[in-house]
């Protein structure tokens, strides 16, 4: 049964779990990576199919795609 719920129905268009862009600075060699968010804090994410230097997506601490480095603008609002 679909709910009627507004809110309940706006929650269900955003996806589950934390999405973020990292740079791999390494492959392990045990199907992890060592990545480095923008802040610049080093993290150890699950796969090794991004080479280190590259940008990835990651989603709760797995790498779910390699993806392009693009520009990064920030507004103070």
């Amino acid at each position: 049964m679909a709910t009627t719920n507004i809110w309940q129905q706006f929650k269900s268009l955003i996806p589950e779990g934390a999405r973020t862009v990292v740079t791999i600075t390494s492959n392990n060699g045990d199907g992890t990576s060592t990545a480095t968010l923008r802040d610049g804090t080093s993290i150890r994410v699950q796969g090794e199919t991004v080479v280190p230097g590259n940008k990835a997506l990651i989603e709760d601490r797995v790498v779910k795609a390699e993806v392009p480095g693009l520009a990064v603008y920030e507004a103070e609002i």
